[in-house]
């Protein structure tokens, strides 16, 4: 079952945020280039385009969310098939993502996330103690599970 909830999708099966994150992401950077061609539009426009429209779209409620190593490489492959078109690059003219990155003078998206991440820990840590988010911060169970193979249905407890 999964549940959208303030633009998060909440399943009970897997990480499915991820993947409509990015889909909404891919979709409105196709349409930026569609409308604003890289070639006829100033790279600095369609920065600003893409910072405005297309960023936000990825990073919210990117604060408490893990991020895998496989998700990481598909946020940044995203991030740089816009980005290599907006410098005017194919993925066959042997330019290196730090590169691209460089020379149209943005941080890439992962950086960011992580800096949101590291943000929200300080703001955790800021907050008192009695405060939810900082007490399960800080949790550490206290009894110790069972032994052998979990039960399987709530009538066997």
């Amino acid at each position: 079952m999964v549940y959208g909830y303030l633009g998060n999708m909440i399943s009970y099966e897997g990480e499915l945020d991820i993947d409509s994150k990015l889909n909404n992401f891919l979709k409105i950077t196709g349409i930026l280039n569609n409308v604003f061609r890289p070639q006829k539009t100033l790279k600095k426009t369609t920065i600003k385009l893409y910072n405005a429209l297309a960023l936000p779209v990825l990073l919210y409620g990117s604060e408490t969310g893990t991020i895998k190593a496989r998700d990481a490489r598909r946020i940044t492959a995203a991030e740089m098939k816009y980005m290599r078109r907006t410098a005017g690059y194919t993925w066959t003219d042997y330019r290196t993502n730090a590169q691209i990155a460089k020379e149209l003078k943005i941080t890439p998206v992962l950086d960011k996330l992580l800096e949101y991440q590291r943000n929200w820990v300080q703001h955790v840590n800021r907050m008192s103690r009695n405060r939810l988010p900082r007490v399960m911060k800080h949790y550490c169970p206290t009894c110790r599970r069972n032994h052998g193979r979990p039960l399987e249905r709530l009538m066997d407890m």
